[in-house]
């Protein structure tokens, strides 16, 4: 059996990126946004821009899954550029009102596994060592926008303690509009055995 891990991604790693984005886009959102618009994620932009993603260094993560010696998924991760302004609903569970100042918010701006190497636990981990990552960075919670049709991700996010927080944004997708919802929830995660 191969094992399975999680790292930081290296300059080397980006041609595997851009591969899974655009694999996993093409699956599962192909009913969602137009052609076009997939056909971009595998484009020389798309690839400087992840290459500039793996390289920025400090408060910016992104990590890849690794099942043997495969790339299978990976995670992008850093400071919230527009952060919540409420906690999460499960904070309300603490005695003492959590901080929710801006500094203590980030992002996870992109976690996807290939479709064939799904419900292996690579998201989990993936979502895990972004978590200890930002949490290690100061931040205390996180937010996702998750295509409001995309069930399977909103899923894997409740499973992970993470709910809706009722924040809605409509993107222009250049054939029509694609609804996200604004996914919380607190970075203190741990993996189940």
């Amino acid at each position: 059996m191969a094992i399975a891990a999680v790292r930081p991604a290296a300059d080397s790693d980006v041609d595997e990126i851009v591969r899974i984005q655009t694999g996993t886009w093409e699956a599962a959102y192909a009913d969602l946004v137009p052609e076009a618009a997939i056909a971009q994620l595998g484009s020389p932009d798309a690839r400087r821009a992840w290459a500039a993603a793996v390289a920025a260094g400090e408060g910016f993560h992104v990590l890849l899954a690794t099942e043997g010696a495969q790339a299978v998924g990976f995670c992008a991760a850093a400071r919230a550029q527009a952060p919540a302004v409420v906690a999460p609903a499960s904070a309300a569970e603490h005695t003492d009102p959590p901080a929710v100042g801006p500094e203590h918010w980030a992002e996870i701006g992109a976690l996807l596994v290939e479709p064939r190497w799904g419900r292996r636990g690579h998201g989990g981990r993936l979502l895990a060592a972004a978590a200890q990552a930002l949490r290690d960075a100061g931040a205390l919670y996180g937010l996702a926008w998750v295509p409001e049709a995309d069930e399977a991700s909103r899923r894997f996010y409740t499973r992970a303690g993470w709910e809706p927080d009722g924040t809605v944004r409509v993107l222009d997708t250049g054939a029509g509009e694609l609804r996200e919802v604004r996914i919380t929830g607190s970075l203190d995660l741990k993996l189940r055995d």
